[in-house]
């Protein structure tokens, strides 16, 4: 199994990642914009040019994606191991054990001063500062997805309708074809039978301009027609990009989701190992101090966090995002390119076994 990276390292790539996928989102934007309004963003040696920055940046949405679960489900991990380590503490010491023949009150303040002195808590600390930065970078992408999505929504409306305008002028121009070109062939039919030579030549000038007018509006059908076909394909681009931001929006919701319940459950394990109540250990975790997750923060200030429900909640979290993001999910950490982190097959468990009843 391929090394771990660290946090830092991975969380600064997905920073990079997000800024370069926000450049090139604002020119994918700036060309559905810009669609109607210059022709040459609508020719077609333009189309092979935008449709590989397109779908580049589609990739690389995909990759964050998976990227930004990939930095959640670490934090998850590292706080099991917290866990782990807490529940290790469960054994008295053989200090502790003499001061229990004597008095058993003394052995059990012994052994809390020592859990509660062991680096545990700030390890539970830093890893509340890492859930405040990564959910800051997910809310920032979430929010330029939004207001990117609806301008590129409601400009690709625009486009659709430019077209769908242009379908309906195919076929009114198909039907006046149909007939002028009735007319002419009706004219035609009448110039010899009906009238003297000067009537003859008046109706053959008729039917010359009924089939001058025809072919003039059949060069304009067919031209209208190629500009169909081309802003087909630039709307089917369009489409794909559009809906892959959704789709973005979607996955940012569901790990949003998770990590505010895994904090919930790093601050239930801060609260159950720290007494809260001596001065200065409170006051290290306050909204203010970490704005991004300053909600389950909140409820952990006024004493609200309960261990009860919380593993439902974070299975059907954990269900969710694998649903949003199958392949990482499903795939494997031996194949060669797989996540570090298998949320698919890691159990959907949530205990504080190190706490004494």
């Amino acid at each position: 199994m391929r090394k771990v990276p660290p946090f830092d390292s991975r969380y600064e790539a997905a920073g990079g990642l997000a800024e370069r996928i926000a450049v090139d989102g604002a020119y994918c934007a700036a060309c559905i914009r810009a669609f109607d309004s210059d022709e040459k963003h609508s020719a077609d040696e333009v189309f092979l040019e935008q449709s590989v920055r397109f779908r580049d940046h589609i990739a690389d949405g995909a990759a964050l994606d998976a990227l930004l679960a990939e930095l959640v489900f670490s934090l998850d991990r590292l706080t099991a191991e917290v866990s782990a380590d807490l529940d290790s503490f469960r054994g008295l010491t053989m200090r502790e054990k003499m001061a229990g023949w004597t008095s058993r009150q003394r052995m059990w303040r012994m052994y809390t001063e020592r859990v509660r002195e062991a680096p545990v808590i700030e390890r539970l600390l830093d890893l509340l500062v890492k859930s405040d930065a990564l959910a800051g970078l997910i809310t920032t992408r979430r929010a330029a997805l939004i207001e990117r999505h609806k301008a590129a929504e409601h400009n690709l409306v625009s486009v659709v309708e430019h077209r769908r305008r242009l379908v309906d002028s195919i076929d009114i121009a198909r039907l006046r074809m149909k007939e002028l070109n009735a007319k002419a062939l009706t004219t035609q039919g009448r110039i010899g039978v009906y009238g003297n030579r000067a009537h003859w030549e008046q109706m053959e000038a008729e039917r010359r301009a009924l089939k001058a007018e025809a072919e003039r509006i059949s060069a304009e059908e067919h031209e209208m027609r190629d500009d169909s076909q081309r802003r087909e394909r630039f709307i089917s681009l369009f489409q794909a990009f559009v809906d892959a931001m959704n789709g973005q929006i979607a996955a940012c919701n569901v790990l949003l989701y998770k990590l505010m319940i895994d904090v919930e459950e790093r601050l239930i394990i801060y609260q159950a190992q720290v007494d809260t109540d001596r001065p200065g250990m409170k006051v290290r975790i306050k909204p203010e101090f970490f704005p991004n997750i300053a909600a389950p923060i909140g409820l952990f200030e006024k004493g609200m966090l309960v261990a009860q429900d919380l593993e439902r909640r974070k299975g059907r979290a954990d269900l969710e995002v694998a649903r949003r993001l199958p392949a990482y999910a499903e795939a494997s950490p031996e194949a060669p390119g797989a996540p570090l982190i298998d949320t698919a097959r890691r159990p959907l468990r949530f205990s504080l076994p190190f706490l004494r009843s």
